[in-house]
Protein backbone atom coordinates (compact mmCIF):
# COMPACT_ATOMS: atom_id res chain seq x y z
CA UNK A 1 0.00 0.00 0.00
CA UNK A 2 2.82 2.38 0.96
CA UNK A 3 4.74 1.38 -2.14
CA UNK A 4 1.68 2.01 -4.30
CA UNK A 5 1.23 5.44 -2.73
CA UNK A 6 4.94 6.24 -3.29
CA UNK A 7 4.57 5.32 -6.94
CA UNK A 8 1.67 7.74 -7.24
CA UNK A 9 3.66 10.48 -5.58
CA UNK A 10 6.62 9.79 -7.85
CA UNK A 11 4.42 9.91 -10.92
CA UNK A 12 2.91 13.17 -9.75
CA UNK A 13 6.33 14.76 -9.15
CA UNK A 14 7.51 13.61 -12.56
CA UNK A 15 4.43 15.14 -14.20
CA UNK A 16 5.05 18.44 -12.45
CA UNK A 17 8.69 18.36 -13.55
CA UNK A 18 7.68 17.75 -17.18
CA UNK A 19 5.08 20.52 -17.02
CA UNK A 20 7.57 23.03 -15.58
CA UNK A 21 10.15 22.03 -18.16
CA UNK A 22 7.58 22.43 -20.92
CA UNK A 23 6.52 25.87 -19.75
CA UNK A 24 10.14 26.90 -19.39
CA UNK A 25 10.88 25.58 -22.85
CA UNK A 26 7.91 27.48 -24.31
CA UNK A 27 9.05 30.71 -22.68
CA UNK A 28 12.57 30.26 -23.97
CA UNK A 29 11.23 29.37 -27.40
CA UNK A 30 9.08 32.50 -27.45
CA UNK A 31 12.10 34.69 -26.78
CA UNK A 32 14.32 32.94 -29.30
CA UNK A 33 11.74 32.87 -32.10
CA UNK A 34 11.95 36.65 -32.47
CA UNK A 35 14.47 37.49 -35.17
CA UNK A 36 15.46 41.13 -35.53
CA UNK A 37 14.97 42.00 -39.21
CA UNK A 38 17.84 43.22 -41.36
CA UNK A 39 15.42 45.35 -43.38
CA UNK A 40 12.95 47.76 -41.78
CA UNK A 41 9.75 48.73 -43.57
CA UNK A 42 8.47 52.29 -43.25
CA UNK A 43 4.81 52.95 -44.04
CA UNK A 44 3.84 56.33 -45.48
CA UNK A 45 0.54 57.75 -46.60
CA UNK A 46 -0.08 59.30 -50.00
CA UNK A 47 0.49 62.87 -48.79
CA UNK A 48 3.69 64.73 -49.63
CA UNK A 49 4.22 65.36 -45.93
CA UNK A 50 4.08 61.71 -44.94
CA UNK A 51 6.53 60.72 -47.66
CA UNK A 52 9.00 63.47 -46.75
CA UNK A 53 9.02 62.32 -43.12
CA UNK A 54 9.31 58.69 -44.20
CA UNK A 55 12.40 59.41 -46.30
CA UNK A 56 13.95 61.38 -43.44
CA UNK A 57 13.60 58.32 -41.23
CA UNK A 58 15.00 56.10 -44.00
CA UNK A 59 18.11 58.28 -44.40
CA UNK A 60 18.74 58.47 -40.65
CA UNK A 61 18.28 54.74 -40.08
CA UNK A 62 20.51 53.72 -42.99
CA UNK A 63 23.18 56.23 -41.95
CA UNK A 64 23.19 55.51 -38.21
CA UNK A 65 22.52 51.74 -38.19
CA UNK A 66 23.20 48.61 -40.23
CA UNK A 67 19.59 48.29 -41.36
CA UNK A 68 18.36 48.61 -44.91
CA UNK A 69 15.00 50.34 -45.31
CA UNK A 70 12.11 49.49 -47.63
CA UNK A 71 9.44 52.12 -48.19
CA UNK A 72 5.79 51.08 -48.12
CA UNK A 73 4.35 54.17 -49.81
CA UNK A 74 0.95 55.61 -50.66
CA UNK A 75 -1.18 53.94 -48.01
CA UNK A 76 -4.61 55.51 -48.00
CA UNK A 77 -4.99 56.65 -44.40
CA UNK A 78 -3.64 56.49 -40.85
CA UNK A 79 -5.91 53.54 -40.15
CA UNK A 80 -4.43 51.62 -43.10
CA UNK A 81 -0.91 52.43 -41.91
CA UNK A 82 -1.68 51.19 -38.41
CA UNK A 83 -3.18 48.04 -39.90
CA UNK A 84 0.09 47.45 -41.77
CA UNK A 85 1.94 47.56 -38.43
CA UNK A 86 -0.56 45.25 -36.79
CA UNK A 87 -0.36 42.73 -39.65
CA UNK A 88 3.47 42.82 -39.63
CA UNK A 89 3.47 44.36 -43.10
CA UNK A 90 5.42 47.38 -41.82
CA UNK A 91 7.63 48.18 -38.84
CA UNK A 92 7.45 51.97 -38.61
CA UNK A 93 4.63 54.40 -39.43
CA UNK A 94 6.16 57.69 -40.53
CA UNK A 95 3.24 60.01 -39.72
CA UNK A 96 0.66 59.47 -37.00
CA UNK A 97 -1.72 62.32 -36.16
CA UNK A 98 -3.14 62.52 -32.65
CA UNK A 99 -6.71 63.48 -33.48
CA UNK A 100 -6.98 61.01 -36.36
CA UNK A 101 -5.65 58.13 -34.29
CA UNK A 102 -7.91 59.01 -31.37
CA UNK A 103 -11.21 59.03 -33.26
CA UNK A 104 -10.27 56.78 -36.18
CA UNK A 105 -7.85 54.00 -35.25
CA UNK A 106 -8.88 53.86 -31.59
CA UNK A 107 -12.56 54.78 -31.96
CA UNK A 108 -12.48 57.17 -28.99
CA UNK A 109 -14.39 60.47 -28.58
CA UNK A 110 -12.71 63.64 -29.83
CA UNK A 111 -10.53 65.33 -27.21
CA UNK A 112 -9.69 69.01 -27.58
CA UNK A 113 -6.98 69.14 -24.91
CA UNK A 114 -3.67 68.30 -26.68
CA UNK A 115 -1.97 66.81 -23.61
CA UNK A 116 -4.92 64.59 -22.72
CA UNK A 117 -5.38 63.48 -26.32
CA UNK A 118 -1.70 62.59 -26.68
CA UNK A 119 -1.65 60.71 -23.39
CA UNK A 120 -4.72 58.69 -24.37
CA UNK A 121 -3.39 57.82 -27.83
CA UNK A 122 0.06 56.84 -26.53
CA UNK A 123 -1.42 54.61 -23.82
CA UNK A 124 -4.02 52.86 -25.97
CA UNK A 125 -1.74 52.21 -28.95
CA UNK A 126 0.71 50.49 -26.61
CA UNK A 127 -1.97 48.66 -24.66
CA UNK A 128 -4.03 47.41 -27.61
CA UNK A 129 -1.43 46.93 -30.32
CA UNK A 130 2.04 47.07 -28.74
CA UNK A 131 2.79 50.15 -30.83
CA UNK A 132 5.10 52.82 -29.42
CA UNK A 133 4.24 56.39 -30.38
CA UNK A 134 7.15 58.80 -30.25
CA UNK A 135 7.07 62.47 -29.18
CA UNK A 136 5.86 64.94 -31.81
CA UNK A 137 8.21 65.99 -34.61
CA UNK A 138 7.30 69.52 -33.53
CA UNK A 139 4.36 70.37 -35.79
CA UNK A 140 0.64 69.72 -35.93
CA UNK A 141 -1.16 69.23 -39.25
CA UNK A 142 -4.72 70.22 -38.50
CA UNK A 143 -7.69 71.62 -40.37
CA UNK A 144 -7.43 75.39 -40.78
CA UNK A 145 -9.69 78.01 -42.32
CA UNK A 146 -7.89 80.25 -44.80
CA UNK A 147 -8.58 83.32 -46.93
CA UNK A 148 -6.66 85.32 -49.49
CA UNK A 149 -4.75 88.32 -48.19
CA UNK A 150 -7.20 90.56 -50.09
CA UNK A 151 -10.22 89.04 -48.35
CA UNK A 152 -8.48 89.16 -44.98
CA UNK A 153 -8.03 92.90 -45.46
CA UNK A 154 -11.50 93.47 -46.96
CA UNK A 155 -13.36 91.75 -44.12
CA UNK A 156 -10.81 92.46 -41.37
CA UNK A 157 -10.20 88.76 -40.68
CA UNK A 158 -7.62 87.42 -38.24
CA UNK A 159 -9.49 84.67 -36.39
CA UNK A 160 -12.25 82.24 -37.35
CA UNK A 161 -14.55 84.15 -34.99
CA UNK A 162 -14.05 87.26 -37.15
CA UNK A 163 -16.04 85.51 -39.89
CA UNK A 164 -19.30 85.60 -37.93
CA UNK A 165 -20.56 89.06 -39.06
CA UNK A 166 -19.91 88.30 -42.74
CA UNK A 167 -20.23 84.48 -43.02
CA UNK A 168 -23.76 84.69 -44.46
CA UNK A 169 -22.28 86.52 -47.46
CA UNK A 170 -19.40 84.11 -48.09
CA UNK A 171 -19.00 80.78 -49.87
CA UNK A 172 -16.65 78.18 -48.41
CA UNK A 173 -14.78 75.33 -50.08
CA UNK A 174 -13.99 72.46 -47.73
CA UNK A 175 -12.52 68.98 -47.73
CA UNK A 176 -15.40 66.65 -48.64
CA UNK A 177 -14.55 64.27 -45.79
CA UNK A 178 -15.02 67.09 -43.26
CA UNK A 179 -18.69 67.81 -43.90
CA UNK A 180 -20.15 64.85 -42.01
CA UNK A 181 -17.42 64.20 -39.45
CA UNK A 182 -18.67 63.72 -35.91
CA UNK A 183 -17.13 65.95 -33.25
CA UNK A 184 -15.23 68.30 -35.54
CA UNK A 185 -17.34 68.44 -38.71
CA UNK A 186 -19.45 71.25 -40.15
CA UNK A 187 -22.55 70.82 -37.98
CA UNK A 188 -20.55 70.84 -34.77
CA UNK A 189 -18.48 73.75 -36.05
CA UNK A 190 -21.64 75.80 -36.67
CA UNK A 191 -22.86 75.11 -33.14
CA UNK A 192 -19.57 76.08 -31.50
CA UNK A 193 -18.91 79.22 -33.55
CA UNK A 194 -22.56 80.23 -33.94
CA UNK A 195 -22.68 80.83 -37.69
CA UNK A 196 -22.97 79.13 -41.07
CA UNK A 197 -21.66 80.17 -44.46
CA UNK A 198 -23.87 81.29 -47.35
CA UNK A 199 -23.01 78.01 -49.04
CA UNK A 200 -20.48 75.26 -48.45
CA UNK A 201 -18.94 73.32 -51.34
CA UNK A 202 -17.37 69.94 -50.49
CA UNK A 203 -14.46 69.15 -52.83
CA UNK A 204 -11.18 67.29 -53.03
CA UNK A 205 -8.66 68.88 -50.73
CA UNK A 206 -6.27 69.66 -53.57
CA UNK A 207 -8.91 71.80 -55.31
CA UNK A 208 -9.75 74.14 -52.44
CA UNK A 209 -6.53 76.14 -52.78
CA UNK A 210 -7.10 76.78 -56.49
CA UNK A 211 -10.69 77.79 -55.70
CA UNK A 212 -9.47 80.42 -53.24
CA UNK A 213 -6.75 81.73 -55.55
CA UNK A 214 -9.20 82.00 -58.47
CA UNK A 215 -11.79 83.81 -56.34
CA UNK A 216 -14.38 81.05 -56.65
CA UNK A 217 -14.45 80.64 -52.84
CA UNK A 218 -14.02 83.41 -50.29
CA UNK A 219 -13.07 80.96 -47.51
CA UNK A 220 -11.49 77.50 -47.66
CA UNK A 221 -10.72 74.77 -45.18
CA UNK A 222 -7.28 73.26 -45.76
CA UNK A 223 -4.39 71.72 -43.83
CA UNK A 224 -2.13 73.86 -41.69
CA UNK A 225 1.16 72.47 -43.08
CA UNK A 226 0.21 72.49 -46.76
CA UNK A 227 2.87 74.02 -48.99
CA UNK A 228 0.18 75.65 -51.14
CA UNK A 229 -0.52 78.12 -48.33
CA UNK A 230 2.75 79.75 -49.28
CA UNK A 231 2.26 79.18 -53.01
CA UNK A 232 -0.97 81.21 -52.97
CA UNK A 233 0.04 83.53 -50.10
CA UNK A 234 -3.04 82.55 -48.06
CA UNK A 235 -3.76 83.74 -44.54
CA UNK A 236 -4.60 81.11 -41.89
CA UNK A 237 -7.35 82.25 -39.53
CA UNK A 238 -6.64 81.43 -35.90
CA UNK A 239 -9.01 78.87 -34.41
CA UNK A 240 -9.75 81.14 -31.45
CA UNK A 241 -12.30 78.78 -29.85
CA UNK A 242 -9.96 75.77 -30.24
CA UNK A 243 -12.62 73.82 -32.13
CA UNK A 244 -10.34 71.48 -34.06
CA UNK A 245 -8.73 68.63 -32.09
CA UNK A 246 -4.93 68.47 -31.90
CA UNK A 247 -3.25 66.71 -34.81
CA UNK A 248 0.33 66.59 -33.55
CA UNK A 249 2.45 64.48 -35.86
CA UNK A 250 4.69 61.64 -34.63
CA UNK A 251 6.15 58.36 -35.78
CA UNK A 252 4.88 55.01 -34.48
CA UNK A 253 6.98 51.84 -34.28
CA UNK A 254 6.19 48.23 -33.43
CA UNK A 255 7.17 47.60 -29.83
CA UNK A 256 9.06 44.38 -30.54
CA UNK A 257 11.43 46.17 -32.91
CA UNK A 258 12.80 48.70 -30.45
CA UNK A 259 12.71 46.37 -27.43
CA UNK A 260 15.33 44.26 -29.17
CA UNK A 261 17.42 47.19 -30.42
CA UNK A 262 18.00 50.09 -27.98
CA UNK A 263 20.26 51.84 -30.51
CA UNK A 264 17.43 52.04 -33.05
CA UNK A 265 15.20 53.43 -30.30
CA UNK A 266 17.71 56.26 -29.83
CA UNK A 267 18.07 56.95 -33.55
CA UNK A 268 14.30 57.32 -33.95
CA UNK A 269 14.33 60.07 -31.31
CA UNK A 270 16.62 62.30 -33.38
CA UNK A 271 13.72 64.19 -34.99
CA UNK A 272 11.77 64.80 -31.76
CA UNK A 273 10.65 68.43 -31.68
CA UNK A 274 12.94 69.42 -34.56
CA UNK A 275 10.42 70.38 -37.26
CA UNK A 276 8.19 73.41 -36.71
CA UNK A 277 4.93 74.20 -38.48
CA UNK A 278 6.64 76.77 -40.73
CA UNK A 279 9.44 74.31 -41.52
CA UNK A 280 6.95 71.63 -42.57
CA UNK A 281 5.09 74.14 -44.72
CA UNK A 282 8.39 74.99 -46.42
CA UNK A 283 9.28 71.33 -46.99
CA UNK A 284 5.85 70.61 -48.47
CA UNK A 285 6.21 73.71 -50.64
CA UNK A 286 9.50 72.44 -52.06
CA UNK A 287 7.81 69.21 -53.13
CA UNK A 288 4.40 70.53 -54.23
CA UNK A 289 5.41 73.85 -55.80
CA UNK A 290 9.04 73.41 -56.79
CA UNK A 291 8.35 69.79 -57.77
CA UNK A 292 11.27 68.23 -55.92
CA UNK A 293 10.96 64.56 -55.02
CA UNK A 294 10.04 63.97 -51.34
CA UNK A 295 13.24 61.92 -50.94
CA UNK A 296 15.31 64.88 -52.18
CA UNK A 297 13.52 67.33 -49.88
CA UNK A 298 14.11 65.03 -46.91
CA UNK A 299 17.79 64.49 -47.66
CA UNK A 300 18.48 68.19 -48.17
CA UNK A 301 16.89 69.01 -44.81
CA UNK A 302 19.07 66.46 -43.00
CA UNK A 303 22.22 67.68 -44.73
CA UNK A 304 21.41 71.32 -44.02
CA UNK A 305 20.93 70.57 -40.32
CA UNK A 306 24.09 68.41 -40.04
CA UNK A 307 22.40 65.11 -39.22
CA UNK A 308 25.10 63.12 -41.00
CA UNK A 309 28.03 64.62 -39.16
CA UNK A 310 27.81 62.44 -36.03
CA UNK A 311 26.37 63.12 -32.60
CA UNK A 312 22.81 63.95 -31.64
CA UNK A 313 21.08 67.01 -33.09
Amino acid sequence: MIRHRNLKIGALLFSIFVLVLGVSGCSSSTETTYHQPKTLRIATQSSTESQIMGYMLKDLIEHDTNYKVKMVNNLGSSSVSHKALQNNDADIMATSYTGTDLTGTLGMPAQKDPKKATKTVDRLLKQRYDEIRYPSYGFADTYAFMVTQANAKKYNLTTVGDLKPVASQLTAGVDSSWMNRKGDGYNDFAKVYGFKFKRVYPMQIGLVYDAAEQGKMQVILGYSTDGRIRSYNLKILKDNLHFFPPYNCSLVVRGAIIRHDPHLKKVLHRLDGKISLSTMQELNYQADDELLEPATVAHRFLVKHHYFEGGDN
